[in-house]
């Protein structure tokens, strides 16, 4: 019997990766979205939490990015 699940393919930079498995990991187990880690750089996740996902990773950009003074 084969299983089919919907969901959402991801791919990115390792440190993005990261950043995703301990934002999922962070959430209690009914709220977590990671489907399968498939490698460094690629995973399934849940497709209702794309926005989600996007937010928290421009916001973490926003943190971690540099603008020299003027």
């Amino acid at each position: 019997m084969v299983n089919a699940t919907k969901g959402l393919f991801i791919s990115c930079d390792i440190p993005m990766v990261q950043f995703i498995i301990n934002l999922n990991a962070s959430l209690p187990a009914l709220q977590k979205f990671v489907i399968h880690i498939l490698d460094s750089s690629h995973m399934f996740v849940q497709p209702h939490v794309s926005e989600m996902i996007r937010s928290a990773t421009a916001d973490f950009r926003e943190q971690n990015s540099y603008e020299k003074p003027p």
